[in-house]
């Protein structure tokens, strides 16, 4: 955990080549984020194991992209249109900036202190227009969440994959809210993606998969690699839940950074706590509701018992941008300088990002002991062809071995593979682990096997 809030992370995302903020030649752009080299390969390991866990591991789920665009009735089904989906916004009468007001005291302005204004509501859809002309008939959003799309279809997906209940639809994509006050660097952005399952159960049967859910959804934060000890449920108050939910609980991350409503919203003890799931008892809400505005019968026949009923949804709801922010900095640590006698070092401090093997976006660096002897050059490169056929593997021959090896433990790599004279002579590699530091003798050819995780 780091002591000093985001700013160390934030460093080494721009400098490694994770994130930087968007349109950066200009100014940049407030609150959009761009994901470099490593970070999209992060970003997409990660959507990789949640698409893994829920469409090969749990049973009867089945994956869908639906597009961002849709019908504005889509919108005004689902409540995204009324106050409902609306923040209280206030704005400052000397420097005219504004705030959301649940975050502020409302009394003055928290930068000049200057007189707010009165609250008013702000809708959070991003409107848009579809064809050439820019009237009420064009109207559309981008939206505002991806499990819209996964109701719309929910009659097509039972039909044409003939599933029974309970059986889930999975889906990963970018959603879009006009958020008054976004912060924390990717913590809370305008545009984010979400990585959603739609559970589609019986109605006697909430309770048993809401549990359920609650229990698999925290156990695959842990197994990938996040410290018990900085993950914990919250369950929503009455005054929490959102409209549409029976009952609502968050998996929280103890972030180097406090909410600023944790006191004035009466969130006594989550400073540092904040949401990166959220798993809900949606109820019929969704269904019944979009069965009502489009006139299309959504329920669900039950050949077996003969009984026709609208389905409830047990909603799992990550968000892809912020789990990687939470992975990142549960993995960065600090040690003093030199930690082995080869791998000596003038820095007081080294950084070593400890990300589980499966999520670390270089898996492998093949290096070369010495940079200037023909023949190891020559074996290096044909080892470094060798793997970067099914492992994203880094060449660098530039530095001292122990440079070398403190780059790869600041971006994660599990492994530096190095050539040296012996390998010459008996086809064999030195592999150092990033976490232990141990480093032992491997034949070439079952280098493979332990880069397979």
């Amino acid at each position: 955990m780091i002591s000093n809030g985001m700013e160390k992370i934030v460093n080494l995302c721009k400098v490694r080549g994770f994130i930087n903020l968007s349109s950066e030649p200009y100014g940049g752009f407030s609150s959009c984020y761009d994901y470099g080299p490593l970070g999209v390969e992060l970003k997409n390991n990660i959507k990789r194991a949640w698409w893994k866990e829920m469409t090969r591991h749990q049973e009867n789920i089945v994956g869908l992209d639906a597009a961002i665009l849709m019908s504005p009735k889509v919108w005004q089904a689902s409540g995204h249109l009324s106050a409902g989906f609306s923040d209280e916004l206030v704005e400052c009468k000397k420097c005219h900036k504004r705030f959301r007001f649940n975050n502020l005291k409302p009394i003055i302005c928290p930068d000049c202190g200057g007189e707010l204004t009165t609250p008013k509501k702000f809708n959070l859809m991003m409107k848009t227009f579809v064809g050439p002309v820019e009237d009420k008939a064009a109207v559309t959003y981008l939206r505002a969440e991806t499990c819209q799309g996964i109701y719309m279809n929910f009659n097509w997906v039972e039909n044409s994959m003939r599933l029974k209940i309970p059986f889930g639809i999975a889906q990963i994509g970018k959603a879009f809210r006009n958020e008054i006050t976004p912060k924390s660097f990717t913590y809370r952005t305008r545009e984010f993606e979400q990585m959603e399952m739609q559970f589609f159960i019986h109605p006697d049967e909430a309770d048993k998969w809401f549990e359920y859910w609650k229990k698999e959804r925290m156990k695959w934060y842990l197994n990938l690699g996040i410290k018990k000890e900085n993950l914990r449920f919250h369950e929503h108050t009455k005054k929490e839940l959102a409209h549409y939910a029976k009952k609502g609980i968050d998996i929280e991350y103890n972030f180097p950074f406090a909410s600023p409503t944790a006191c004035l919203s009466g969130r006594q003890g989550r400073q540092g706590w904040q949401e990166i799931e959220g798993i809900h008892n949606r109820g019929d809400w969704d269904l019944t509701n979009h069965s009502k505005y489009s006139g299309q019968d959504l329920s669900y026949f039950d050949e077996e018992s003969k009984d026709s009923y609208i389905p409830h949804i047990i909603e799992t709801s990550a968000g892809a941008d912020r789990s990687l922010l939470a992975f990142l900095v549960d993995a960065y640590s600090e040690v003093k300088g030199g930690r082995t006698e080869t791998t000596k070092s003038t820095k007081e401090i080294e950084i070593v990002l400890k990300l589980d093997k499966k999520l670390s976006p270089i898996k492998a660096a093949v290096l070369p002991l010495v940079k200037n002897k023909e023949g190891v050059i020559k074996k290096a490169q044909e080892v470094f062809e060798l793997l970067r056929n099914n492992f994203l593997t880094q060449y660098d021959e530039a530095g001292s071995i122990g440079r070398r090896y403190r780059r790869q433990d600041e971006i994660g790599t599990p492994y530096c593979v190095t050539i040296d004279f012996q390998t010459l002579e008996d086809n064999t590699v030195t592999v150092r682990d990033r976490d232990t530091m141990e480093q032992k003798r491997i034949s070439i050819d079952k280098l493979e096997n332990i880069l397979t995780f």
